[in-house]
């Protein structure tokens, strides 16, 4: 049986790994099927403290594990299928294997937010995308008009990314103002490749008959005019949703599927904290998320004490 079981190995994941490793705790730390979580999808990581000439997000991902295996963390590639909560020990099934713990650490961060319009399913993976950084430089996108949605940090981070191979970018924006922080708005706004479609929402992706994503149909939100505009990828960029659908009847989870949060990560099941995306609706950072997956290691640990005192 495991002291520790840690779900996910993203910034909140990997560092409970390196907190409770270092307690000699030896913790169980489940990848699923985003090894490094969200953060690895991302170029450049410029705003996490220690590196003043920004990091690489798959490079930060893999010196944190890395370190927490030093500690004696047992990184293993696995997706876990079920969990029950209701009795000690915990157990959950790891790829039809059944794993007991006494605690358990959920740290599973988010998944991309669809658009959920005609068209997106159809084409993902044949010009549409989430991942900029992933397929930017595929030569499906090379030197073609392309678009991405939203307008926040990432969309901006996305859309800056795709100037490296585009021909141009349009960034549609549901409003006339960027969501973005005011240095990421400020970088984007003065790039000449990138044009802002503001007050639009696309409708449709076309062109499935084709097999390929050849235009997008859009409609103003102040005026109501529908138009179509040409391009050859389409990545979105709207947000995340938290993967919290594992334990929907075990956990407390508020209306957008984030988990709420007791006292120190914990939540009504003792034993059973989390930490990340997954549980943080506000800030949704790198280093916040660590932060609460430094806490919830702490608090696991101190659970365990509790146990053997």
């Amino acid at each position: 049986m495991e002291n520790v079981v840690i779900i996910g190995t993203g910034c909140a994941g990997l560092t409970a790994a390196i907190y409770t490793a270092r307690a000699n705790l030896r913790p169980l730390v489940l990848t699923g099927v985003m090894p490094g979580g969200l953060l690895t999808t991302t170029s450049t990581v410029e705003n996490f403290p220690g590196f003043p000439e920004g990091i690489d997000g798959f490079e930060l991902m893999t010196r944190m594990q890395a370190q927490a295996e030093k500690f004696g963390a047992q990184v293993k590639f696995g997706t876990v299928e079920s969990v029950d909560l209701s009795k000690k020990p915990i157990r959950l099934m790891v790829d039809g294997e059944a794993v007991e713990t006494q605690t358990l650490i959920i740290a599973s961060g988010a998944g991309h937010r669809h658009l959920g319009v005609p068209g997106e399913h159809e084409l993902e993976k044949k010009g549409v995308t989430y991942c900029a950084t992933c397929d930017g430089a595929l030569p499906m996108f090379r030197n073609q008009p392309l678009v991405v949605v939203g307008g926040g940090d990432s969309a901006c981070e996305e859309a800056n990314y795709l100037t490296r191979f585009s021909s141009e970018v349009y960034l549609i924006h549901r409003r006339d103002t960027l969501r973005a922080s005011r240095i990421m708005a400020d970088r984007t706004l003065a790039n000449p490749k990138i044009k802002p479609v503001w007050d639009s929402v696309v409708t449709a992706v076309d062109d499935v008959a084709a097999g390929k994503v050849t235009g997008v149909r859009l409609k103003n939100l102040k005026t109501g005019a529908e138009t179509r505009l040409g391009c050859a990828g389409v990545f979105v960029a709207i947000g995340h949703l938290p993967n919290s659908q594992l334990f929907q009847g075990q956990l407390a989870l508020d209306e957008a599927g984030y988990f709420v949060l007791g006292r120190g990560m914990g939540t009504s099941v003792p034993g059973v904290f989390v930490a990340g995306d997954c549980a943080d609706s506000v800030y949704r950072q790198a280093i916040t998320a660590a932060g609460m997956g430094c806490a919830a290691a702490i608090e696991a640990e101190r659970y365990l004490a509790g146990l053997c005192g």
